[in-house]
């Protein structure tokens, strides 16, 4: 069976996953990864692979694997990704997922990680550039964090994002709005 985004998204067990995933972060000081993060970022992975001239059913495993990619942070932030993977590969085996599309969502959730990421297929390339580019303030869970915390500060600091795809000259740019205030450019 096919399976789609709108299948993931309305499975109550993933739901429940993806928002004690972002509890436990929340616990940890880390950035909002909530249903708001995932459901950007499914936007932006079918998005780049649609612009980009892959097929829709290639868009569609890219948003669904954006989606889910964060659901292993529930067991533990360091390697996230492997027991992400391995908890999509049941919840959508048991979703009747085609083994070929499970396989394609769990190596782009598998490779994600900034600490190990890269791009081994076009999902897993989608899915890291969307990841990294929901840069937003509201993902701040306080804004005492961005005195010491880079990473807090740059997303406080954006006040707009926008992903850029120009094909012409085959570019994906982020375009980011920021308040120099807060954080400057160079950071």
């Amino acid at each position: 069976m096919s399976i789609t985004l709108k299948q993931v998204k309305n499975n109550a067990e993933i739901k429940a996953y993806i928002q004690h995933a972002d509890k436990s972060l929340a616990a940890l000081g880390f950035t909002e990864h909530s249903l708001a993060h995932v459901t950007k970022c499914a936007v932006i992975a079918r998005r780049i692979l649609l612009e980009t001239g892959h097929g829709e059913r290639e868009a569609e495993l890219a948003a669904i694997a954006a989606y889910l990619h964060d659901i292993g942070n529930m067991v533990n932030r360091n390697g996230h990704e492997r027991s992400g993977a391995l908890m999509a590969f049941t919840l959508l085996r048991d979703m009747g997922a085609s083994p070929d599309d499970i396989a394609t969502i769990i190596t782009a959730i598998g490779h994600h990680d900034e600490s190990t990421a890269f791009p081994v297929n076009d999902v897993a390339a989608a899915l890291i550039l969307a990841d990294k580019t929901d840069v937003r303030s509201t993902r701040v869970r306080s804004k005492d964090t961005i005195l010491f915390d880079i990473h807090d500060r740059v997303n406080y600091a954006v006040k707009e994002s926008e992903v850029v795809l120009t094909m012409e000259d085959k570019i994906i740019s982020l375009v980011l709005s920021i308040d120099t205030t807060v954080s400057t450019i160079s950071e």
